[in-house]
């Protein structure tokens, strides 16, 4: 079993990285990294995530996972049995806060994300949609023409989703810079893929249709997608959020001459207005299976990447350069093994992606049916690494 000692690291260079048996002083392993930029001096009272994206030194990765607020939870499963609707657990300011904070009450992750869904947008679209327990995302009415998206509404999220601003507003309350509370909105390519298809898909060829036959129409859609995301990371850095992830899960079912012009250009677009208007707002981007588009996603101008677990770390690390953070990358199977493996892996991935600029977590959510005391462990060797 690997674990780290911070008691004698000390005399090493300032970018190596040691693990220590457990039962000894000595180093297994230290690993000299010299892929990242020379880090810069600590910034007192900022949440240790943003530090770390922002190059500045930090004595650990900080450490949080995507869906850290859900089913795995015994408190989660409590709440939905009360509260069985996904729309009203999301909707509701009360529960939404509640939600959120659970995985901050027992594991004290670096980073509180929202809990809220990608699609909560659609509705003040004018796209009426539900989320159906054993079935997932139901788009009412699928949009296939010209004239379904001229009905398609820009988004004013002080209109339709007051409740995510007054979450986030007392989410910042409640972890009083302790660490950094994260909003998140979906990209454009994954948003008219659901509302294309009318829900999840397993081969995508309703879109792809629209995409490769009507490009016109779907370039419309993507248009409108752009501009009310846009809209809507702004207004939640305005609420509270201090760090924004844009999911585009169904970028990866492009290929990459067709992401490169129905994804990328649209995820430049609302990073170059978000940067206008709030340049030091930490923008992340998750794709789910990207290990063919990264040096793309480094052009959309973001400041993390986001990996999964098909991706080597250090690969990773290599291929995107030096200047942009990374985050992940551990399976989330990872979580059904024994302790001394979830550590070895954690070790393993930390090792990889070097001193500094690296955001600890998994390489997508968190399956139903972990069991909580392994994410437990997960947080605790995780905030026992030491730099």
């Amino acid at each position: 079993m690997l674990c780290v000692n911070t008691a004698f690291t000390s005399f090493l260079p300032r970018k190596s990285i040691c693990f220590f048996s457990s039962k000894s002083t000595t180093p297994i392993s230290c690993t000299l990294q010299g892929t990242v930029a020379e880090p810069k001096s600590t910034a007192a009272g900022e949440p240790l995530l943003l530090n770390a994206v922002r190059g500045i030194d930090v004595e650990r990765p900080p450490v949080w996972l995507m869906r850290q607020a859900g089913r795995y939870m015994k408190s989660y499963q409590t709440i939905c049995e009360k509260y069985p609707s996904f729309r009203e657990r999301s909707e509701n300011v009360d529960l939404v806060v509640e939600i959120s904070l659970q995985p901050w009450h027992v594991f004290k992750p670096d980073g509180v994300i929202l809990f809220s869904d990608i699609l909560t947008p659609l509705s003040g679209m004018n796209i009426p949609f539900d989320i159906v327990k054993g079935k997932g995302p139901v788009i009412f009415d699928p949009i296939h023409t010209a004239a379904q998206v001229d009905q398609v509404r820009e988004f004013i999220p002080e209109e339709s989703v007051p409740y995510v601003g007054e979450a986030l507003t007392i989410l910042r309350k409640e972890v009083d810079n302790k660490a950094a509370v994260l909003g998140f909105v979906g990209a454009p390519f994954t948003l008219a893929s659901y509302v294309v298809e009318g829900g999840s898909s397993k081969n995508f060829s309703k879109i792809k249709r629209l995409a490769f036959s009507e490009s016109k129409i779907l370039h419309s859609l993507l248009q409108k997608f752009t501009t009310s995301m846009a809209r809507y990371i702004q207004y939640q850095a305005d609420n509270g959020a201090q760090a924004v992830q844009i999911f585009d899960s169904w970028a990866t079912e492009l290929s990459p001459v067709d992401f490169e012009e129905f994804s990328l250009p649209y995820l430049k677009q609302i990073i170059d207005t978000v940067k206008k208007s709030h340049p030091n707002l930490p923008l992340i981007l998750y794709a789910s299976g990207s290990g063919g588009l990264l040096e793309r996603l480094a052009l959309t101008g973001v400041d993390v990447v986001s990996l999964d677990w098909t991706v080597d770390m250090a690969d990773g690390r290599r291929r995107l350069g030096p200047n942009i953070a990374v985050q992940g990358n551990v399976d989330p199977g990872v979580l059904f093994g024994s302790k001394e493996f979830i550590t070895d892996r954690i070790n393993d991935t930390v090792r990889k992606a070097g001193r500094g600029k690296h955001i600890l977590n998994l390489g997508h959510g968190i399956k139903v049916g972990t069991p909580e005391e392994n994410v437990a462990h997960f947080f605790e060797v995780a905030k026992s690494i030491r730099y």
